[in-house]
């Protein structure tokens, strides 16, 4: 598997309108295309698992893609979005550079299927998060199916996030061991840094999130060695339609992702300096 440049997925949890999208693409652009940083952008068309039947969940899919679509053109960024569905695979397909396969949908053997055969033949990529249920050896079995389905893990176009793991009711922990094991798949994996501090249902209606606790586990994975992260962003994450708690203030993101290169770098160093 060809190594995957140091790579960044973030924007805002949901399309909440196209003037915040394309705003936070071009900002997020500039700082990684300044940085040398791979960017993939990245907003959901509906966000179909939320806490109350009555949350945002989204513009749906043809608004959405469309304007995914126009992120895509204007930035000359990749895009990702998610799917929840098998029979939207295809037309997301026609537009996203990466389909995400949600962490409580992972085993989803048609949905899995939908998107194997949704990217066979092009140079796109599915993100299968991990899910919170699952310790990082299952997703051997996820692997393997989407290999049976005909996305080759070794092609580097399968891609493995991970995202924390239920610890007793409405928290998540991150174990720093399921990176080198998730990698021992032979995929890229990725770390996603907000949702993994999220707390699922901890405001009843809604869920809670702790934020402050963002840039502790992006640095401490960037050490282990994962191939890239998955932030959401927004310039007002308390008043955002959808995972305000845990989302990263968009005016942090460039600080943040300075100090995370620089612990890269000197990773990298070492481990050069320890084969000598």
């Amino acid at each position: 598997m060809t190594a995957m440049p140091f790579t960044l997925i973030a924007g805002p949890c949901v399309i909440e309108n196209r003037d915040l999208v394309l705003s936070i693409a071009e900002h997020v652009s500039e700082i990684c295309s300044r940085l040398g940083i791979h960017y993939i952008f990245k907003a959901s068309f509906d966000k179909a698992n939320r806490s109350s039947g009555k949350s945002f969940r989204g513009p749906g899919p043809d608004q959405g893609l469309t304007i995914l679509a126009e992120v895509r053109e204007r930035f000359g960024v990749p895009v990702l979005t998610d799917i929840h569905e098998s029979h939207q695979a295809v037309s997301a397909a026609e537009v996203v550079d990466v389909l995400q396969i949600p962490a409580f949908l992972c085993r989803q053997s048609d949905l899995l299927e939908a998107a194997a055969k949704a990217v066979a033949g092009t140079d796109k990529v599915v993100n299968v998060k991990k899910g919170q249920f699952l310790a990082p050896w299952d997703m051997a079995q996820v692997v393997n199916k989407m290999n049976d389905f005909g996305l080759d893990p070794a092609s580097g176009r399968l891609w493995l996030t991970e995202r924390g793991t239920c610890f007793g009711y409405n928290t998540l922990v991150v174990d720093g061991r399921s990176f080198p094991q998730l990698q021992a798949l032979g995929c890229p994996v990725i770390f996603d840094a907000t949702h993994a501090v999220q707390q699922p249902g901890g405001r009843g209606t809604s869920t809670g999130g702790q934020r402050e606790f963002v840039a502790p586990l992006a640095r401490a994975a960037v050490a282990v060695g994962v191939d890239g992260l998955f932030m959401e962003t927004h310039p007002d994450p308390d008043n955002a339609l959808s995972d305000g708690p845990n989302m990263v203030p968009l005016h942090r993101l460039d600080a943040l992702l300075q100090q995370l290169l620089a612990i890269r770098a000197a990773v990298a160093e070492g481990v050069a300096v320890s084969t000598l």
